[in-house]
């Protein structure tokens, strides 16, 4: 059965057209419940903590996250904090790419969000390796399929790792990570995926598209808090550098009277790439809250309601003039509107904002991202908007 509104769920004042969730979130009652029960116990009763509470809410938290992204082994997630974590794992692991003294350069999606950047700086200068970044085309008209034609045509033989996100956090254009995973495979590069603005609103095959990293920071799409993410690590980091020694990620470190006989192995698989003290006792109850839900709806679901919503809009939307990225590779969940020339976009979100509908300036375009607690009445509020 299709989704219907579910702002009542959410802890999100009513009275706002809340049209941002590619920036921030809000959060679920039940998340806000969890979160406090988490907070107290540590606050009032922090002598109730059993060695187990460090390890089960994030094993649950792992079996979730595999669920959104279709992953069949949970150890293969790690949590961290934010997606420069995961991308630094990424980065400090770029060596160990079998044959890399032939590879010539690394290749990123023109536009990104600077940790897709600043992450691969210094081990290019490093190891002598280029940047080749592939811009976005010049309109909107067609762009979609040509940016995705522009991605595979970079990766070559030359390529030791390929940096992309599903969804481009600024225009919403949608890359497809299947064919660039084969690219990948066929030229020997990694692929690590920024799905920040995707995986939770939009389904993820990690089968199909056998990337060898998925970086995701939990307070968009996933609900979560700030401060909290997800990264699944594919067979290439299983032996790899991590980058910190925390005593969670050794094996045994739930048996706290042995923690002094110092275990030089690490728990399986991704593990080690866990950051230090993950348990976040206040945190992780959030997270889990909110990724119980959103399997419970589904990403096809969440994507579903949100195209619905936002296409009963877009032939009003293209009558004053604003363009969007071709039906064919535009997200549902977010998406940008290009503004007529002259337009001040500036002083329209100010304006937008005055009247209680929060949208982003990003790039070149006035960011629109929907969710499940956005309604037609929220659609309409930001028409009205457009209009003047």
């Amino acid at each position: 059965m299709p989704l219907s509104c579910q702002k009542q769920l959410f802890a999100l004042d009513p009275e706002v057209h809340y049209l941002n969730c590619g920036a921030y979130s809000p959060s679920l009652h039940r998340s806000v419940e969890n979160g406090m029960e988490g907070l107290l116990r540590k606050a009032q009763t922090p002598y109730t903590f059993r060695p187990v509470d460090h390890f089960d809410t994030a094993d649950r938290i792992r079996g979730l996250f595999s669920n959104l992204i279709g992953a069949d082994d949970p150890l293969r997630i790690a949590l961290i904090p934010a997606v420069s974590y995961g991308m630094a794992v990424v980065a400090a692991n770029l060596h160990r790419l079998p044959g890399l003294h032939t590879k010539k350069h690394i290749v990123l999606i023109g536009e990104e969000f600077p940790n897709h950047v600043y992450a691969f700086e210094r081990v290019c200068a490093a190891n002598g390796l280029s940047v080749v970044t592939v811009q976005k085309p010049g309109t909107p008209d067609n762009r979609g399929a040509e940016w995705n034609a522009r991605l595979l045509e970079a990766i070559t033989s030359e390529t030791a790792l390929v940096v992309a996100s599903q969804v481009h956090w600024i225009y919403g254009t949608v890359f497809h990570l299947d064919a660039v995973g084969r690219r990948c495979r066929e030229a020997g590069a990694l692929l690590a995926v920024d799905a920040t603005q995707s995986v939770g609103a939009m389904p993820f095959d990690v089968q199909t598209i056998q990337p060898d990293a998925v970086i995701c920071a939990a307070y968009k799409w996933l609900l979560g808090p700030y401060g909290t993410g997800a990264a699944w690590f594919g067979p290439f980091f299983d032996e790899g550098v991590p980058l910190e020694e925390g005593w969670m990620n050794r094996m045994e470190s739930e048996q706290f009277a042995k923690l002094t006989r110092y275990e030089r192995a690490y728990r399986p698989q991704a593990q080690r790439y866990n950051a230090g003290e993950y348990s976040q006792f206040a945190q992780l109850p959030v997270l889990e809250a909110a990724l119980e839900q959103l399997c419970a709806w589904t990403p096809a679901g969440i994507q579903e309601y949100c195209r619905a919503l936002s296409e009963a809009f877009i032939p009003r939307w293209e009558a004053l003039g604003i363009r969007l990225e071709s039906p064919a590779h535009r997200a549902g969940h977010l998406f940008g509107l290009q503004l007529p020339a002259g337009a001040d976009r500036d002083a329209l979100v100010q304006r937008l904002a005055e009247r209680r509908i929060f949208v982003s300036p990003r790039g070149e375009v006035l960011r629109v991202s929907p969710n499940v607690y956005n309604d037609a009445g929220d659609l309409e509020a930001l028409t009205v908007g457009l209009q003047g």
